[in-house]
């Protein structure tokens, strides 16, 4: 089954023809990052004009890599959710005009549950049940995946998710969107034992997230640093900082892997690509016994690839959606 996804959640115009589920003939991706640098983040109204200006020519380019027509394709998959209001528009208006015009079923897609699915491409023998840890800049979550298409959500961030965390402290460090790679970046050189930040692990069996507090903590030590006219270290308070995310990320994956008997811990999101989370998961891997998976790092962004692998895992599962379909700005992960 060859399906036709479409992905424009954010900031990045993405097409892709994938093969039941797994398989990729094509995943083509524009990014706007360029253009959304100069103004710090993401600016919706144009995000939503790039992707109009884009997405009939990313199409076209995924049909053609994937060396296949209009006629081939048996599924349309598209974002719905969650994500900025105008740009899933866009993604959907389109999808679902090529679904009408050829007459074919539409999914509309968890953008969450994409990120997952972005593992059944990188693993073509993944399968559930998992415990999985999805880490990107508007999300964490902390799920157990009992099938393709059942989550059974057990933690997730009560205020900033963690990426936000890294993009709002790098900003604060004087480093430009996106922040979280350069974080990541500057924590390879910089002593993560330099200055001690909070670790927020909130109530003995909760499997939420807090990282305001942190993220205050930080901006604290840098205003009361320039206060006293000491000199910082940008890359100790990176290093010092990632490494407090990462320890309450990847202890409360490990306990909740633990408490469910799993085997597998599945690391999902944009966040996902962040070597430092990779390496400290990898650590403790032999130790508790868990095997750790994630997809490689073009997979962890926003793509249509894992777009168009959650529908088709929905779509055998009997999950059709209609013409009717509509955005859902703040779906919520279920």
């Amino acid at each position: 089954m060859l399906t036709l996804a479409i992905e424009t959640s954010c900031d990045e115009t993405s097409c892709a023809v994938v093969k039941d589920g797994r398989e990729v003939l094509s995943n083509i991706i524009s990014s706007q990052i360029e253009i959304h640098r100069k103004f710090g983040g993401v600016v919706p109204e144009v995000a939503s004009r790039k992707h109009i200006e884009n997405i009939n020519q990313i199409i076209g380019q995924a049909l053609d890599e994937a060396n296949v027509t209009f006629k081939d394709i048996d599924l349309v998959g598209v974002t719905q959710g969650p994500g900025l209001v105008g740009a899933l528009l866009v993604g959907i208006s389109t999808a679902k005009a090529i679904a009408f015009g050829l007459d074919l079923p539409i999914i509309g897609v968890n953008h969450i549950q994409g990120h997952v699915c972005a593992n059944y491409i990188e693993h073509k023998n993944l399968e559930p049940p998992f415990t999985c840890l999805i880490v990107s800049g508007g999300h964490t979550y902390l799920v157990q995946a009992n099938s393709y298409t059942d989550y059974e959500l057990i933690g997730r961030t009560r205020d900033d998710a963690a990426g936000e965390a890294f993009d709002k402290v790098a900003r604060a460090l004087g480093l430009s969107y996106p922040g979280g790679p350069l974080i990541d970046k500057l924590a390879k050189v910089g002593n993560k034992e330099a200055i001690y930040f909070p670790r927020v692990f909130l109530e003995d069996s909760s499997y939420d997230f807090s990282f305001s507090g942190l993220k205050t903590a930080v901006l604290n030590y840098l205003n009361q640093a320039n206060q006293k006219g000491e000199d910082i270290v940008v890359e100790d308070v990176a290093a010092s900082f990632q490494q407090a995310v990462l320890d309450v990320l990847v202890e409360k994956a490990f306990r909740l892997a633990k408490e469910k008997g799993s085997d597998k811990i599945v690391i999902a999101g944009g966040v996902a690509a962040n070597e430092g989370l990779r390496s400290l998961m990898e650590s403790r891997e032999k130790e508790e016994g868990i095997d750790i998976l994630y997809p490689s790092k073009v997979l962890c962004t926003d793509n249509a690839a894992m777009i168009g692998s959650a529908a088709y895992f929905n779509y055998i599962e009997g999950k059709e959606s209609d013409l009717y379909l509509n955005v859902i700005p703040n779906l919520d992960f279920k």
